[in-house]
């Protein structure tokens, strides 16, 4: 497997943090050079690992922050 290359760009915040110290985080990314994106993830401590997670242009963002604010809790 390829390696990829990652820069956290902006860190927006943290969601939640698991008992092992895994953080759920919303940042900007710039994955292998490319334009940064929005991505959502787990990451240990350090980012020196990652979970599964997904990446959003800033419209998705904005689509998805709109959708959000129409969900009733």
């Amino acid at each position: 497997m390829a390696d990829i290359k990652f820069e956290i760009k902006e860190t927006i915040g943290t969601i939640s943090e698991s008992a092992k110290g895994w953080t759920k985080e919303l940042n900007l990314i710039s994955w292998n050079g490319k334009v940064p994106k929005y991505d959502l993830r787990d990451w240990a401590p350090e980012h020196e690992k990652m979970g599964k997670g997904f990446t959003l242009t800033a419209e998705e963002l904005k689509e998805l922050r709109d959708l959000l604010n129409k969900v009733e809790l």
